[in-house]
């Protein structure tokens, strides 16, 4: 079980090396002393992608990031880069205000970050059953998701990259 009061060196160094245990020949390491990672930044083609709907919040998308067999990879505590459709206003927006912890992904360990897809309280809103997703700074390389349901979007959201899915639900107030 993690420690809250853990320095975020010390954790970086554990999820390092569970990476390591996890992630077979791949090799990572964490510096503890500085407090950064030497595993690099994951890009949007290092993972693999996949996303669930959940009821708690009032509904939101749960997207589950797991590294490719032999990568050892970070994704930054910031929001994913997405959007339902090409229009602005489908654009996913952060959902919280401040950069969450990085996570080492490597073997069977996942990210998870949350996405709602209406923060507006009221009827309006465009149909879409597509989520075109990147990690943020891979805009490029996006990849296109299906929905396992349609979704009525109006001003989307999205919560940090986490290690914990409980951490990544979008509560909007």
């Amino acid at each position: 079980m993690r420690s809250r009061f853990a320095t975020r060196s010390a954790r970086l160094a554990l999820a390092a090396v569970a990476a390591l245990a996890l992630g077979g020949a791949a090799t990572a390491t964490a510096t503890a002393d500085s407090g950064s990672s030497t595993t690099r930044p994951c890009a949007t083609s290092d993972l693999n992608l996949k996303v669930t709907s959940e009821t708690q919040a009032g509904g939101y998308y749960l997207v589950t990031a797991k590294a490719k067999p032999g990568i050892v990879c970070h994704l930054e505590g910031v929001f994913p880069s997405g959007s339902f459709g090409s229009h602005p206003a489908t654009e996913l927006s952060p959902a919280e205000q401040s950069v969450s912890e990085d996570v080492v992904l490597g073997g069977s360990t996942a990210a998870y970050a949350g996405i709602s897809p209406k923060s507006t309280n009221d009827d309006n809103g465009v149909q879409f059953d597509r989520l075109h997703l990147s990690v943020a700074g891979d805009e490029e390389n996006a990849v296109t998701l299906r929905l396992p349901d349609t979704a009525t979007v109006d001003r989307p959201v999205a919560t940090n990259w986490h290690a914990d899915p409980a951490d990544a639900v979008p509560f909007i107030g």
